[in-house]
């Protein structure tokens, strides 16, 4: 956990030097611990001290002692101490508009988050242009609309096999194979003896678990060779070929501030050789540490408070294959005025950090950066609840597709970190229907395609029934293609919903046969008029649209009568007809030699198919509704008969038009 929290405290240590006077021997000391960032035994002399001023003349001094020890808990985690020594402070009426600020900042790192919002409120009466302060009161806002502790789809689980009754974090897959994981520990059985001043515990070193045979993690044990060592070790990443190690080492100095160093170690077989220091800045003040290696190989992320940031700790890299001149802010896209660490770099335009100056739930939060196109901006997401907590949460790191492990503190009244397993499950998204002809039969063989604007392009064969289903992703639009020998093309879109929920999609391709007539449904004329009417619309642009998706056929529109009337009549209201929808489909912008148009009358009754006996049974199929077999009908039967006689149909002529 030291590591997480050990850089640069030269800001602190001026701060420090600029109190007044100290009054007891005892508050000495606990400021000289603290500016050296022994956090864990100067907040216990500031405990000591705090307790012993019990005058009222005391008040003031309590205040700042208060103040100074709220500072300690804030710097180990513990929120919910911090804040109620932050209130103290301000009870005492310590007279730094900060202790507002802090107070904020603890309260939304407890899950408090209106009494957050209205220490921040308090303290943008005196800064109001506070970015840090108006995101905080954003992040709490957030938090408030998640009722039900979760709004992304992520299953969290803690990771207990690998967690210790001490603080367990930064978990880190050694390579591609994903079959052994590295993180860093503090347990019981970490290298040394004493307790860090700054932390309380031991100080870290780095572990690692494998999976056996059956791919089930073993138990952690410390790594073998000359890695471990008295100092704090941790916070690790690897090389692609998952021989060199680049870790964090806190450097240590009796008679200056903790600050924090990237070193590397060397692997061979199962032991790692002694760290060794990764020059990346020449001066000894600025920290730098939490590297992570690109997946290529070719960039060193890493976080540092060096000058030239944008405030707080920020995320930086430099090129490992070409390292002069190549240090690099990544910017403000990803880096505010807060603490932006941890970062992890999944691919060249997505990149994984956590977050303080960014709108969170509390404490550190974990983000999902994308680079655009353009290579020129990033944008940057929260990953949301269960990912992030009211507490810190980061260091993540991914295996196989949306799952991984990653760090938080969530829970744990001492502060302490530990690892968690998190998975999101994978969408169900379908979409699925039928190939049928023109009588609702089967088509043999039908072949479905579907292109994706994401860049997927599926095929599937459809079943003998004429189902078939494709599985989708959410937001992308598709283009679907149904065909089958002796049919035409079918072409269909829609967009799959954006939304992070299951959905299934339905739907059906009718082919239109290129031997047969084809009745086209929902075509409606006035009575006893060629005119079409506006309800055919939808029928005559599918039409249109089939035409076009088949650019080489040639087709007969032709209308039919029922047996009423003069066969002249007929024949010439028919044949009106037909070149009715001719005339629509040119105006469509289909070519005019593409279409011929014929009135037939009652010359050709209907054979009644397979659909139309689904859909009128007291017709057998086969059966042909001539004049004469409609009179033996009764009434009612009879105008169905005429019903399915009145209608338009098109028939393919040719297979081989050309326009050019």
């Amino acid at each position: 956990m030291k590591l997480r929290y050990i850089f640069s405290l030269v800001a602190l240590v001026t701060a420090i030097l600029l109190l007044p006077s100290c009054k007891t021997p005892k508050l000495t000391q606990a400021r000289e611990q603290m500016a050296r960032g022994e956090f864990y035994d100067a907040a216990q002399t500031y405990r000591k001290v705090y307790n012993k001023l019990t005058k009222k003349e005391d008040r003031p001094l309590r205040g700042e002692v208060a103040y100074e020890m709220a500072t300690c808990y804030r710097r180990m985690n513990m929120a919910e101490r911090s804040a109620a020594a932050y209130q103290n402070a301000i009870r005492y009426e310590y007279p730094d508009s900060m202790a507002f600020y802090w107070l904020g900042r603890e309260l939304q790192a407890s899950g408090k988050y209106q009494q957050a919002i209205d220490a921040y409120t308090q303290y943008l009466m005196w800064k109001p242009s506070d970015g840090l302060a108006r995101e905080g009161i954003r992040g709490c806002r957030q938090a408030m609309e998640v009722t039900d502790g979760r709004n992304t789809r992520y299953i969290v689980r803690e990771a207990k096999l690998f967690n210790s009754r001490r603080a367990d974090y930064a978990p880190m897959y050694l390579d591609k194979e994903l079959t052994q994981i590295y993180f860093t520990s503090s347990n019981e059985k970490s290298t040394g003896t004493n307790k860090s001043p700054i932390t309380g515990m031991k100080n870290g070193d780095v572990w690692f678990a494998k999976k056996n045979e059956k791919g089930e993690w073993e138990r952690p044990e410390p790594v073998e060779g000359e890695l471990n060592s008295d100092f704090d070790e941790g916070i690790v990443s690897f090389s692609p070929d998952g021989q060199t190690m680049y870790l964090t080492r806190a450097r240590r100095d009796e008679t200056a501030p903790t600050s924090v160093e990237i070193y590397t170690s060397q692997r061979s077989e199962a032991t790692w050789s002694a760290p060794v220091k990764y020059e990346i800045l020449n001066d000894t003040i600025s920290a730098v540490g939490h590297p992570a290696v690109s997946p290529d190989g070719k960039y060193l992320y890493f976080t540092s408070d060096m000058p030239g940031g944008y405030g707080g700790k920020d995320i930086w890299r430099v090129n490992l294959l070409d390292k002069v001149g190549s240090l690099e802010n990544l910017g403000p896209q990803i880096n505010t005025s807060g603490d932006e660490m941890f970062p992890y770099s999944r691919a060249d335009s997505l990149l994984y950090f956590a977050s303080d100056g960014h709108p969170g739930f509390g404490g550190l939060d974990l983000f999902r950066a994308r680079l655009d196109a353009t290579g020129s901006r990033w944008s940057v997401e929260n990953m949301g609840r269960p990912m992030n907590s009211q507490g810190d949460d980061f260091g993540i790191t991914f295996g196989e597709g949306e799952s991984g492990f990653f760090s938080s503190n969530r829970g744990d009244a001492r502060g302490y970190d530990h690892i968690y397993s998190f998975q999101l499950p994978e969408l169900n998204i379908g979409i699925s229907g039928w190939v049928v002809d023109r009588d609702d039969e089967p088509v043999p063989g039908a072949v479905i395609r579907i292109v994706g604007d994401d860049g997927s392009n599926q095929k599937e064969v459809a079943r003998d029934d004429g189902s078939f289903r494709f599985r989708l992703s959410r937001g992308v639009k598709y283009v679907m293609m149904a065909g089958a020998k002796g049919y035409l093309n079918v072409k269909q879109e829609f967009t799959s919903d954006s939304a992070e929920e299951d959905a299934e999609y339905e739907v059906d391709f009718v082919l239109s046969s290129i031997s047969k007539p084809n009745v086209v449904e929902n075509i409606f004329y006035d009575f006893d008029r060629a005119t079409l009417r506006p309800e055919s619309k939808q029928a005559l642009d599918e039409l249109a649209e089939m035409l076009r998706d088949n650019p080489n056929i040639v087709i007969e529109m032709s209308s039919h009568t029922d047996r009423w009337g003069t066969d002249a009549y007929n024949n010439d209201l028919s044949l009106r007809r037909a070149k009715s929808v001719v005339d629509y489909l040119v105006a469509a912008g289909i070519p005019k030699d593409r279409l011929h148009f014929e009135g037939y009358g009652k010359t050709r009754p209907k054979t009644v198919t397979k659909r139309v006996a689904r859909e009128f049974p007291q017709f057998e199929e086969g059966t042909v509704l001539t004049p004469e077999f409609i009179l033996t009908l009764s009434e009612e039967d009879q105008e169905a008969a005429d019903q399915i006689n009145r209608r338009t149909e098109f028939q393919v002529t040719a297979i081989d038009y050309d326009m050019y």
